[in-house]
């Protein structure tokens, strides 16, 4: 049920085709630092927490 090589190649020619060669790695770009703030983001959620499990335990 999953995507095949095939499938992934038009996939990706599909994409070339529509957004053209010079517009594909600042799409990437946008992509990868949209993935590090999320990133960052879940990381900076999580310390708050941790930080006030120490406190209530002192």
């Amino acid at each position: 049920m999953g995507l095949g090589g095939k499938e992934w190649i038009v996939i990706l020619l599909f994409v070339l085709l529509l957004f053209g060669g010079k517009k594909i790695p600042e799409l990437m770009r946008g992509l990868g630092s949209g993935l590090n703030e999320f990133k960052k983001a879940t990381r900076e959620d999580n310390k708050p927490e941790e930080n006030t499990s120490e406190k209530k335990d002192n």
